[in-house]
């Protein structure tokens, strides 16, 4: 799933999170995450509220210890405890990543820097709790629009700041900016180091079928405009291309012939290739075999039907293919891995990976690739 963001108002890591549980990220797999880092002491709610009109979601935090200072070792070291490991390692990219700015800018190594205004045991709750957002979402790609940066001062540890603060800064370079006529914060460490963690991508709306919108509440309100970060899912576009196929169609040619023919053209490039019944003439049964694969391709595979089959000539002609995306996970059952093929509208585990697991635990094949299905959604 591709996800668009448009922080018009800035962005910080509960808004991100609200958005994300307003998208339907299942808010119960989200604080599985969090806990997972044993992280005490905590709470994690969503609830909906109107920000000026708009109907949005905003990520309740509370910690009992809410000291706001911490050393960036031990909230890295809670984040990298998350399951599953996707998780923790987006969580421990944006952490690290404050961690460097705050050394960079102190003169001091990032191992050993104090965390003032992020230093706060919600940081882990806000940078775990997005990544497991997305990881639920099965997000692949982010995209968003420029963030709205405001003006003015901030107050924290070390005094009153211009805003941005400098290392919101330090965290948004290579980001796509835009000012905007909002007083204060409206880009928090957080909600930079996410973005970057995320690995945003500063562009248009990008080509998609467009699904569900929602918004993350921000805290603050602003006079001007509604404090909301929207979000929206898409589905990538079906890619739509010209392929050949090539056919022939034979009635002395072994059933084991034909097997191993296909599993050869596959071998050899084609995109798919599979054998259909048919009756010739004088009522002769017979098989049609076809293979589809990309231009360039055909003369090559029709070569290897021809010597394969001992037929006396093949056709071909050219078909729009409409593919649509389509990526492919590892999971393990039991101790054996299993490849899941994930499409827009499900995921399926492959065949000969759920067999050998099935035959190897002594379960039924159905059984097993229930396992699987699910170890995909952990």
């Amino acid at each position: 799933m591709i996800l668009w963001i448009n922080p018009a108002t800035g962005v910080s890591g509960d808004m991100l999170l609200g958005a994300l549980l307003g998208l339907g990220a299942p808010l119960p797999r989200v604080r599985t995450a969090i806990e997972s880092t044993g992280l005490t002491g905590w709470s994690l709610n969503s609830e909906q509220v109107q920000v000026d009109g708009i109907s949005a979601t905003r990520a309740a935090v509370e910690v009992d210890d809410d000291a706001p200072e911490r050393h960036a070792a031990e909230l890295i070291r809670l984040a990298s405890r998350a399951r599953p490991e996707p998780v923790a390692e987006m969580a421990v990219s944006a952490i690290e990543a404050i961690a460097r700015v705050e050394g960079a800018l102190h003169d001091r190594d990032p191992a050993e820097v104090h965390l003032h205004e992020v230093g706060g045991l919600d940081t882990v709750v806000d940078t775990v709790g997005v990544a497991a957002a997305l990881h639920a979402l099965s997000i692949t790609a982010v995209h968003s629009a420029p963030i709205a940066l405001g003006s003015g001062t901030v107050r924290c540890a070390h005094g009153v700041l211009p805003a941005p603060a400098p290392a919101t800064l330090r965290l948004l370079e290579g980001a796509s900016v835009v000012g905007a006529d909002l007083a204060g914060e409206t880009v928090t460490p957080t909600g930079a180091a996410l973005i970057s963690a995320m690995g945003a991508r500063f562009t248009p709306p990008p080509a998609m079928t467009l699904g569900a919108t929602a918004y993350g509440a921000g805290s603050k309100r602003f006079p001007q405009r509604p404090n909301v970060l929207a979000a929206s899912l898409g589905s990538p576009p079906a890619e739509s291309r010209t392929m050949v196929v090539v056919e022939c169609t034979v009635d002395d040619v072994t059933g084991e012939t034909l097997g191993h023919l296909v599993e050869r053209l596959l071998e050899a490039g084609a995109a798919d290739a599979w054998t259909s019944p048919a009756t010739m003439k004088k009522s002769r049964p017979a098989h049609v075999l076809h293979v589809l694969c990309a231009p360039g391709l055909e003369e090559a595979l029709t070569a290897l039907v021809l010597a394969e089959t001992g037929s006396l000539g093949a056709r071909r002609h050219e078909v729009r293919r409409t593919a649509l995306p389509r990526s492919t996970t590892t999971v393990v059952v039991q101790g054996h891995a299993i490849r899941v093929k994930h499409g827009p509208h499900r995921s399926k585990p492959e065949h000969d990976d759920v067999a050998a697991a099935a035959r190897a635990l002594d379960l039924p094949l159905r059984e097993v690739a229930a396992m699987a299905l699910e170890a995909t959604r952990d």
